[in-house]
């Protein structure tokens, strides 16, 4: 008698399965980071932190001459902050918390994952900096209390995106906390923070709500944004990529360029930038 064969009624595409938003040299880097050098305070010897103490990483060993220049970094180098205020949304250790403080007049930090929070205002005061504040928050369109997810060799990643966060619950290490979350133009109002003038927001996935919880602060501010794309699966980057230039485009926020291909985004070409990351100015 044949053996029968169960066939899966509804196969998916390649664009619906988990994106590997973390490659196995990552991973490597991150567990000999966390397992052997976290304690480590260091200076470090490259990178847009060159010269400065930190804790965490692998910054203390030396890379060839311009082996980290990538369009990111390069995107960085040329920006000029001098005077402005800085939002950093989703700062994890402060990597770039650190260098917009050497930058900037004033950094604000949300960061709500206790671990990171802890770390990041480890590496602030390791420098002596004075015009950073960090907030132990999240950002969203709404008030409200949520569950983060994360993997604790990759705590970067953390996520309270259902879909992302459903994915790093699938590792057998994943750890979760309830964090508060709240939108940047309540808190602006509550905490008396100066206005942005420069938005970085990087949280894995919430990009949209984030941006939909400011639409006052866009409004009045007209802030520089710099987001990054994230999304469990290629299709749902597309998805959430989309709907966030389809935001930007109706509050008038057209100047929207691809840092890693230099290409200008509109509605009709957002698929170029669901991978990497967006500088966004109002028109």
């Amino acid at each position: 008698m044949a053996e029968s064969k169960v066939v899966d009624p509804t196969p998916r595409s390649q664009e619906d399965l988990p994106f590997q938003h973390y490659s196995v040299r990552h991973r490597v880097v991150a567990w000999i980071s966390a397992n052997l050098f976290d304690g480590l305070t260091y200076t470090v010897h490259h990178g847009l932190l060159k010269g400065m103490r930190r804790k965490g990483g692998l910054g203390w060993i030396p890379v060839r001459s311009g082996g980290d220049l990538t369009p990111e970094h390069k995107f960085w180098e040329e920006l000029n902050l001098a005077g402005q205020t800085v939002y950093d949304v989703g700062s994890f250790q402060g990597l770039l918390a650190l260098f917009f403080a050497s930058r900037a007049k004033q950094v604000i930090c949300f960061e709500p994952n206790t671990k990171n929070n802890k770390r990041l205002t480890e590496n602030i005061a390791l420098n002596g900096i004075q015009n950073v504040k960090i907030f132990k928050l999240g950002v969203g369109s709404k008030s409200e209390t949520l569950k983060m997810v994360s993997d604790p060799l990759m705590p970067g990643g953390s996520s309270v995106d259902p879909k992302m966060a459903d994915q790093i619950a699938h590792s057998t290490s994943a750890v979760s906390e309830e964090i508060s979350i709240v939108t940047l133009d309540e808190e602006i109002t509550k905490a008396q923070l100066p206005r942005p003038d420069f938005i970085k927001i990087d949280i894995e996935g919430f990009e949209l709500q984030a941006l939909q919880g400011a639409c006052q602060t866009l409004a009045l501010s007209k802030p520089a944004l710099f987001l990054e794309m994230h999304g469990d699966t290629v299709r749902e980057k597309k998805r959430k990529v989309a709907e966030i230039v389809a935001f930007l485009w109706d509050v008038n926020y057209r100047s929207i360029r691809h840092i890693e291909s230099g290409t200008m985004i509109t509605p009709e070409t957002s698929d170029v930038a669901m991978e990497g990351h967006l500088y966004c100015q109002s028109a």
